[in-house]
C-alpha cells in the first residue's frame, strides 16, 4: 500500500485521504483506483460542476463517502469518473473497455440522473403538492437506477455538495438544501443509510434555518461538559451492572446528537429543548438478542422508565428493517436519558443500511447461501421494488440489476413536474393525467423533443410536451382498444364523460326546441319554464328539456300542464307523481300514505293503477314510495321478499276533471285487414289519447297492446266494452 500512496506525489490528495479511499481493497483494486484518480485529475483539470465546486474534488469527496460506507471498488470508481461522458466521445464504450462494464453502467446511470432537479421548493416547503412531488421523485430516482449503487452514489454526491456549501454561500444553497431535505434525506432513510440521512438533514437544516440551527447547537454546546460528565458516570455504572449479569462483551458509549432531529421533535411535540428525551443519550451494542433484553432489564432497574417511550424494533422491525430497542428513563437528577440497545449486526445495518449488505456472493456458493443472508436479499428486494416481485438469478447482484422496481413509470413535463403513470402509458394518458382539458385538446406530442404518435408507450425519465388545439374535443378512435391510444382507466373515463356530456348537450338542444315549439303553438312564449317544470314533476328546467328530448313528455302532457292555472299548494297531504316518468295526468292522482304526510310517490309502471283500484305502497331506495295495485304480481313478489317495506296507501280526494291515468289494454283478435284502424277509430271516438301501441300477428291471430290515458276505471270499463264490440276482437282486458 505504501508504494501505491507514493505513486501519486502530485495528485493533491493527502496520504490519510488516499489511505481511507483505498481501505478494504485488494492490491489490484487499489492500483485500479489510483489509476482512476490520475485520469480524473487530468481529464477534469480546473473544470467545475454546476454548483461551482471543482469537478475532481466533488468526485473525490463522493468516493471518500462511499469508502466510509464500505461500498465496493466499482462504486468508488464510478464516483470518481462521474463526469467522463462530458469530456469523452463514446464514453460508455471506452469506459467499459478500460474499467469494465459494471463501472460504465454505473456512470451511465449517474449521467441519466445528472440534470434531475425539477423541483423548486423555496416557496412551498410544507405544501402537500410539493410533498407528493417529492415522493414521486424519490420513486423516480429508484426507477431510473437499475442498480442500487447508482442511488447510493447519488446520495454520496449530494452529501459532498452540502459539505462544500458549508464554506461557500451561494444563492442556490437554500434551494439545494430544501430539495435535499425533501427528497434525498427520506430516500436515505428508505434505504436505511442513517449515516448519510443525518448528515444531509443537519447540513440542510443549517442552511435553511441558520438562526434556529445555531440556537440549538449553542444549547447543546453549553451543556456539553455537564452532559459528557453525566454520560461518563452512567456508562461506567451500566458496564458494571452488565458485567455482574454475565454480559461481558458490551460496547457502551454516549450517542452523538443530531440537531435536525432534536428540532423536529421540539416542533412536532410542541415542547422545549429541556423536554426532548434524547438530548442525553447512550447506545449499548451487544453480541446477541438475548443480551439486548438482559441489558434492557438492567437499564429499567437502574432508572425509572418513562411511560410511553419504549419501542421494541427487534420484535417489530421498521419497514426498512431497522432493528433496535429504544427506551427513555428518568435519571437520578430528574432529567431524561434515552438509551438504544442493539446487536453488532443491527448496528452495522443502522449505520449503513443497504450498503451493509452490498457484497458479491462467492463464486460457486450461491446455492449454499445461508437463510439469514437470503432474508436480507428478500428485504432489499421488497424495499426497492416497493410492491412487485423481481426475476430470479443465481448471483444476488445480477438479481438486483435486473429487478423491475415497480409497474410505474415517471415522466416530466417541460416545466419539471414529475408525473407517475402505469407501464405502457402513452402521451395521451400523460395529457389526461396532467389536466382533463389538456387531454381533450391534445393533437400531438413531443417526447424528448421529437414528435411521436399519440399511442407511443412512454419510458421513465422522458420529458413529454403536448401539442394541443385551442378548442375541440377527443376522437372516438381513442376509445378503440386495438389502437392503443389510452392505457389508463382515468383517460378512458374522461373521454367517455366528454361524449356523454356532448350527447346530453345535444338532447338539451332538442328539448329546448320542443318546448319552444309547443309554447309558440299555444301562444304562451312568455311562460315561466321553471314553474312549468315543477308542474310536470321536475326540479329544474334542464330535467324537463331532457325528458322532452327522450320522449318521456308527450305533446298532450305538455299542453295539459301549460293550461293549468297553478300548481297545487305544497301543504296538502299528498305529493303529486311525476308525469314525465309515470304517464299520469299533469299532476298525477293524489295518493295518501296512511299515517304519513308529504312523501314522494310514483305510480308503478308495471300495473299502472288508477282510481278506484285498491292500492298499496312499497318503499323504494331513493325513489320514494312506489304505488301498485294490490293484485300486481310484481308488487306481491317484492312484498314477499321485503314485507317490512310495504306501506298502506289510498287514493286521495280532490282530483281535477282533466286528471288522466296511464292504462294498458291487451287485445286478442282474428287478424284481418283494417283491424288496427277500426280499434283506433273507437278510441278516437271515445276521445282516448293513445301513447303507445305494440302489435304482433302470428298464424292469423293478432295480439295488440295499447297504452292509453283514461280518467279512471269507469271510463276504462266503457272503453273495454267498445273495443270488445269491434269485429274480429276475441277478448280485451286491462293489462
Amino acid at each position: 500500500m505504501v508504494s501505491v500512496v507514493h505513486a501519486l506525489p502530485d495528485s493533491g490528495i493527502d496520504e490519510a485521504s488516499l489511505t481511507h479511499l483505498l481501505a478494504g481493497l485488494p492490491e489490484d483494486g487499489a492500483s485500479k483506483l489510483v489509476a482512476a484518480i490520475a485520469m480524473a485529475r487530468e481529464l477534469y483539470g480546473e473544470a467545475r460542476v454546476g454548483t461551482g465546486e471543482m469537478a475532481f474534488e466533488h468526485g473525490l469527496g463522493a468516493a471518500l463517502i462511499l469508502a466510509s460506507l464500505n461500498l465496493d471498488l466499482d462504486s468508488r470508481l464510478a464516483a470518481l469518473l462521474f463526469a467522463v461522458p462530458d469530456y469523452q466521445e463514446n464514453a460508455r464504450e471506452k469506459m467499459s473497455a478500460r474499467w469494465g462494464a459494471p463501472v460504465a453502467d454505473l456512470v451511465d446511470g449517474l449521467y441519466r440522473l445528472k440534470n434531475l432537479r425539477p423541483l423548486t421548493l423555496a416557496s412551498a416547503q410544507n405544501s402537500v403538492g410539493v410533498q407528493a412531488q417529492s415522493e414521486i421523485l424519490r420513486k423516480m430516482l429508484l426507477s431510473l437506477a437499475a442498480d442500487v449503487r447508482v442511488v447510493m452514489i447519488r446520495l454520496a454526491s449530494r452529501t459532498q455538495t452540502l459539505r462544500w456549501y458549508t464554506d461557500h454561500d451561494t444563492p442556490e444553497r437554500a434551494d439545494m438544501a430544501r430539495e435535499s431535505l425533501q427528497i434525498y434525506a427520506p430516500l436515505a432513510n428508505r434505504l436505511g443509510v442513517w449515516q448519510i440521512k443525518w448528515e444531509i438533514e443537519d447540513l440542510s437544516f443549517r442552511f435553511i434555518e441558520p438562526a434556529t440551527y445555531k440556537r440549538i447547537a449553542k444549547m447543546l454546546d453549553e451543556r456539553r461538559m455537564e452532559r459528557e460528565s453525566f454520560i461518563t458516570t452512567a456508562v461506567a455504572r451500566l458496564r458494571e451492572e452488565l458485567a455482574k449479569s454475565g454480559v461481558t462483551h458490551a460496547e457502551v458509549y454516549g450517542r452523538p446528537k443530531h440537531i435536525y432531529s432534536i428540532w423536529n421533535k421540539m416542533r412536532k411535540k410542541d415542547i422545549e429543548f429541556d423536554e426532548v428525551y434524547d438530548v442525553r443519550a447512550m447506545r449499548i451494542v451487544l453480541d446477541s438478542v438475548r443480551d439486548c433484553y438482559t441489558a434492557l432489564g438492567i437499564v429499567h432497574g437502574l432508572w425509572q422508565p418513562i411511560s410511553g417511550e419504549f419501542d421494541d424494533y427487534i420484535s417489530h422491525p421498521k419497514g426498512n428493517n431497522y432493528r433496535s430497542l429504544h427506551t427513555a428513563v428518568m435519571a437520578d437528577d430528574g432529567r431524561s436519558l434515552e438509551v438504544q440497545i442493539r446487536t453488532h449486526e443491527m448496528h452495522q445495518h443502522s449505520e449503513m443500511g443497504v450498503a451493509a449488505h452490498w457484497r458479491y456472493k462467492e463464486s460457486g456458493n450461491s446455492a449454499k447461501a445461508d437463510s439469514a443472508y437470503d432474508d436480507k436479499i428478500s428485504w432489499l428486494r421488497q424495499l426497492l421494488s416497493w410492491r412487485d416481485e423481481i426475476t430470479d438469478s443465481a448471483a444476488w447482484v445480477e438479481q438486483f440489476k435486473r429487478a423491475a422496481l415497480d409497474d410505474t413509470i415517471y415522466v416530466m413535463t417541460p416545466q419539471g413536474r414529475v408525473v407517475d403513470l402505469v407501464q405502457g402509458a402513452t402521451p395521451l394518458d400523460f395529457a389526461y393525467r396532467v389536466h382533463t382539458d389538456l387531454g381533450h385538446r391534445c393533437r400531438g406530442a413531443r417526447v424528448d423533443g421529437h414528435l411521436v404518435p399519440l399511442n407511443t408507450p412512454l419510458k421513465s425519465g422522458q420529458c413529454v410536451e403536448i401539442v394541443n388545439a385551442k378548442s375541440g374535443g377527443p376522437s372516438r378512435d381513442w376509445l378503440n382498444p386495438t389502437q392503443g391510444y389510452l392505457v389508463t382507466s382515468r383517460g378512458r373515463q374522461k373521454v367517455k364523460a366528454w361524449f356523454a356530456a356532448l350527447q346530453e348537450a345535444e338532447m338539451l338542444t332538442q328539448g329546448r326546441s320542443f318546448v319552444a315549439r309547443e309554447l309558440q303553438r299555444e301562444g304562451q312564449t312568455q311562460a315561466n319554464i321553471e314553474d312549468l317544470s315543477h308542474r310536470l314533476g321536475f326540479k329544474h328546467a334542464d330535467d324537463l328539456f331532457l325528458a322532452c328530448a327522450r320522449g318521456d313528455v308527450s305533446t298532450r302532457d305538455f299542453q295539459v300542464a301549460l293550461r293549468a292555472e297553478a300548481p297545487p299548494a305544497p301543504a296538502e297531504a299528498a305529493i303529486l307523481t311525476k308525469r314525465s316518468k309515470l304517464g299520469s295526468g299533469d299532476n298525477g292522482g293524489r295518493i295518501l300514505i296512511v299515517g304519513v304526510d308529504k312523501l314522494l310517490t310514483q305510480l308503478g309502471s308495471c300495473c299502472k293503477p288508477a282510481p278506484p283500484d285498491a292500492v298499496a305502497g312499497f318503499v323504494t331506495r331513493g325513489r320514494g314510495v312506489s304505488i301498485h295495485r294490490v293484485e300486481c304480481a310484481n308488487f306481491r313478489n317484492m312484498a314477499a321478499r321485503n314485507p317490512e317495506r310495504v306501506i298502506s296507501a289510498e287514493w286521495g280526494g280532490g282530483a281535477r276533471p282533466d286528471q288522466l291515468y296511464a292504462v294498458d289494454l291487451e287485445v286478442e283478435a282474428s287478424d284481418r285487414q283494417g283491424l288496427l284502424r277500426d280499434i283506433s277509430e273507437v278510441l278516437s271516438r271515445e276521445k282516448v289519447n293513445v301513447t303507445a301501441v305494440n302489435t304482433q300477428s302470428k298464424a292469423g291471430q293478432a295480439r295488440m297492446k295499447f297504452t292509453v290515458e283514461l280518467a279512471g276505471v269507469t271510463q276504462l270499463q266503457h272503453v273495454l266494452a267498445q273495443v270488445g264490440a269491434v269485429a274480429g276482437v276475441l277478448s280485451v282486458r286491462r293489462g
